[in-house]
C-alpha cells in the first residue's frame, strides 16, 4: 500500500479535475461564500437576518463536504486553512492533499460505499482523510482514539470496515489500538504517519443517487442498551449546520477558531471544522485540551473564536486560581461559546468574569448533526438559556399523551429540518422509533420555550453528561454486571459544578471478597476514562419494586451526600458501603 500505481494517480487526479471544474462553476455563483467577504463592518445586521436566508443558504451549499475548501483553495489558495503546532496548511496545500489521499485510498481497495473507521483525535491527517473519502463516496466512520478496546472493537464489527485507520502521530491512544490490531505503519502522504488495519473484505453500500444525501459521517453512539448505534449524517445534514452557524457567529476569512473539541464527534465536525473552512478561515488544531497550552495558543495565535464543554471552562478556571488570576483577557477573542453538556449558571458567571466577555451557550443532539438551539452573539444571555432555535429547524413541546404543552410550560422536546439525521445504522425498528412518518425526531430531552427562548429542563431519558461525552448508564451497567462476583449493578449521574459525574452502585454476590480498587481496576479495562465511575458504592441490596425493578430515584436521594469530585481520573479506590 505505500506504492500507489501512476494510473490510479492520473485516474484520480483526473476524476477530481472534472470536478473541480464542475464546482469552480458552482462556486462562482455561492451565494452563501460570496456574502462571507463582505459581512465585515455589518456582522449584526446580517446575524439578525439569518432566519430569512435559510432557503439561499440551503441552495448554496456545497455537495460534498470535502467541496467546503474548493472555494477558498481557488480564490484564496495562500490563506492558512489548518495550523497543527508549527505547520500549517493553506487552502491549496489542503485541497493537494486530499487529492492525493484520495489516490492513495483508492489504491488501498477502498470503494464507495465502504465503511471506513477513523481512529483518531485532531490533526490535518484526519481532515484530508475524512475529506479524501467523500470525494470518493465512502463511509468515514469516527471514532474517538479515548474508547477503550472492547468499544473501538464493537464499532468495527457494527460497521463491518474495510479499513481501520489509526491517527498514530497525534495519539498515543490511537497508537496503543493500532499496536493491538496488528496494523502496519505507513507514511503515504504529506500529512505523517498512519497505521493501517488489514482489509476487510465486506460488501459496499449502496450509495444513494443524490450525492448530498450520501452519508458523510457515521458516528456511533452507544444507545440506551448499552449497545453501538451508528448515527448517519449525510452531508447536507452537516454542511447545513456548518453554514448556518457560521453565520451565527459573522465568521469571515480574518477569524482564527481554536479547534479544541474532538472532531470525531458532532459539533467538533460540523460547527468548527467545516463552519471554520466553509468561511475560509482558519482553524487551529489541537488533540487535547489543557489550559496553559490553551493560553499560550490564545495570545500568540490571536484567536478570535473559541467553542468548548463547559468542562473546558471550568479547567480554565481552576487553572486561573492555581495561578492567583483574576482575569484572563485575550484582546483578538469576540465569541467564547460552551456545548456539548448542561451549562452551570456559577461556571458561566465565574468564566465571564475571567474572560470580560459573554460565554455564549447552545443545545444540539448527534441526531441533529447537532445543533437545535444557540444563543445568539447580538442576544447576549443572562441566564442558562440554550437561546433561539436554529435557523430553519422547527421545534416543538409535547405532553406524555403527545399533544402540545402551552407556552411556557415544560414537554418533550421533537425536532425537525435539514439537521435530522437520516437513521441508525442497520438499526431500521430504532429509526422509526426515533423520527415519525412527519419527520419529527424525539429527542427524549424535556425543555420549555419562553420568549422565543429555549430552556433545557431535564432528560426524559437517563443520559449522562461527562465533560461534554455521552455516558449511557445501561452501557456501565453492562460491563460491571459482566464480573463473575457481581450479582447487578446500577449507575446514576450525579451533577457537580460544571459537569456531570458518574456514580456506580454494585451489589455482589454473597460470599465475594470483591473490593472498590478490583471494580475500579475491572472498569479501567473495558470503558473509555470517561464513562468509568467516579464512585463506586458496594450495597448489601439494591432499593427495587415489587417487580424487582431498581429504583433509581432511591439511589439519587443515597448519592446527594456523597463527596464525588470532579471530573476524577478514575474511580474512588475508598470502599463504602449503604
Amino acid at each position: 500500500m505505500n506504492s500507489i500505481p501512476w494510473s490510479v494517480k492520473i485516474a484520480t487526479l483526473k476524476n477530481w479535475h472534472l470536478r473541480s471544474l464542475k464546482r469552480r462553476e458552482y462556486f462562482a455563483m455561492s451565494a452563501f461564500q460570496e456574502q462571507l467577504i463582505g459581512l465585515q463592518g455589518r456582522m449584526a445586521s446580517r446575524a439578525m437576518a439569518i432566519e430569512d436566508d435559510v432557503p439561499e443558504i440551503l441552495n448554496s451549499l456545497p455537495v460534498r463536504i470535502s467541496d467546503a475548501v474548493s472555494y477558498w483553495a481557488e480564490h484564496s489558495p495562500d490563506r492558512p486553512a489548518l495550523v497543527e503546532g508549527s505547520s500549517t496548511w493553506t487552502y491549496r496545500q489542503l485541497a493537494s492533499s486530499v487529492i492525493r489521499t484520495s489516490a492513495w485510498l483508492l489504491a488501498s481497495s477502498v470503494r464507495p460505499g465502504d465503511r471506513v473507521m477513523l481512529v483518531c483525535e485532531n490533526c490535518r491527517a484526519f481532515v484530508a482523510i475524512l475529506f479524501a473519502l467523500s470525494d470518493i463516496d465512502a463511509w468515514p466512520v469516527l471514532v474517538n482514539a479515548r474508547l477503550s478496546a472492547r468499544e473501538v472493537g464493537e464499532i468495527q464489527n457494527h460497521c463491518s470496515a474495510r479499513r481501520v485507520i489509526y491517527t498514530t502521530d497525534a495519539s498515543s491512544q490511537a497508537a496503543e489500538h493500532a499496536n493491538r490490531h496488528g496494523a502496519i505503519m505507513e507514511n503515504p502522504v504529506d500529512w505523517g504517519t498512519v497505521a493501517v488495519g488489514a482489509l476487510n473484505e465486506t460488501a459496499p453500500e449502496m450509495n444513494v443517487p443524490e450525492p448530498a444525501q450520501r452519508v458523510a459521517a457515521l458516528i456511533y453512539t452507544s444507545g440506551t442498551t448499552g449497545t453501538p448505534k451508528g448515527i448517519m449524517l449525510s452531508h447536507r445534514n452537516l454542511l447545513f449546520v456548518a453554514a448556518v452557524s457560521a453565520r451565527i457567529r459573522s465568521l469571515t476569512p480574518d477569524d482564527r477558531l481554536c479547534g479544541i473539541l474532538p472532531m470525531s464527534h458532532a459539533v467538533g465536525l460540523s460547527v468548527v471544522l467545516l463552519g471554520t473552512l466553509l468561511s475560509g478561515a482558519t482553524l487551529h488544531l489541537s488533540p487535547r485540551f489543557d489550559p496553559m497550552t490553551a493560553r499560550t495558543v490564545l495570545e500568540r495565535d490571536r484567536i478570535t473564536v473559541m467553542l468548548g464543554a463547559p468542562v473546558i471552562f471550568s479547567q480554565f478556571l481552576q487553572y486561573a486560581k492555581l495561578r492567583a488570576l483574576k482575569v484572563l483577557r485575550f484582546p483578538a477573542l469576540r465569541i467564547i461559546s460552551s456545548s456539548g453538556a448542561p451549562l452551570d449558571s456559577e461556571i458561566k458567571s465565574e468564566v465571564e468574569n475571567l474572560f470580560g466577555m459573554v460565554l455564549h451557550n447552545g443545545y444540539g443532539v448527534t441526531e441533529c448533526s447537532p445543533n437545535i438551539a444557540s444563543t445568539r452573539v447580538e442576544e447576549p444571555r443572562t441566564d442558562t438559556s440554550v437561546g433561539r432555535v436554529f435557523p430553519g429547524v422547527e421545534v416543538k413541546l409535547i405532553d406524555r399523551d403527545g399533544q402540545p404543552v402551552a407556552n411556557g410550560e415544560v414537554g418533550e422536546l421533537l425536532v425537525r429540518g435539514p439537521n435530522v439525521m437520516k437513521g441508525y445504522y442497520r438499526a431500521p425498528e430504532e429509526t422509526a422509533a426515533a423520527i415519525d412518518a412527519e419527520g419529527w425526531f424525539r429527542t427524549r430531552d424535556l425543555a420549555r420555550l419562553e420568549d422565543g427562548n429555549l430552556f433545557i429542563v431535564g432528560r426524559a431519558k437517563e443520559l449522562i453528561v461527562r465533560s461534554g461525552f455521552s455516558v449511557y448508564p445501561a452501557e456501565v451497567e453492562s460491563v460491571l454486571n459482566s464480573h463473575p462476583q457481581v450479582a447487578q449493578s446500577a449507575v446514576i449521574g450525579q451533577p457537580v459544578k460544571g459537569n456531570e459525574e458518574v456514580v456506580a452502585f454494585v451489589q455482589l454476590l454473597p460470599g465475594s471478597s470483591l473490593t472498590v480498587a478490583d471494580l475500579a481496576e475491572y472498569s479501567a479495562q473495558h470503558l473509555a476514562s470517561y464513562k468509568r465511575p467516579s464512585e463506586i458504592l458496594l450495597v448489601a441490596t439494591m432499593p427495587a419494586t415489587l417487580t424487582g425493578k431498581i429504583m433509581k430515584d432511591e439511589l439519587r436521594k443515597m448519592a446527594q451526600n456523597l463527596p464525588v469530585e470532579l471530573n476524577g481520573p478514575a474511580p474512588a479506590t475508598k470502599q463504602m458501603k449503604l
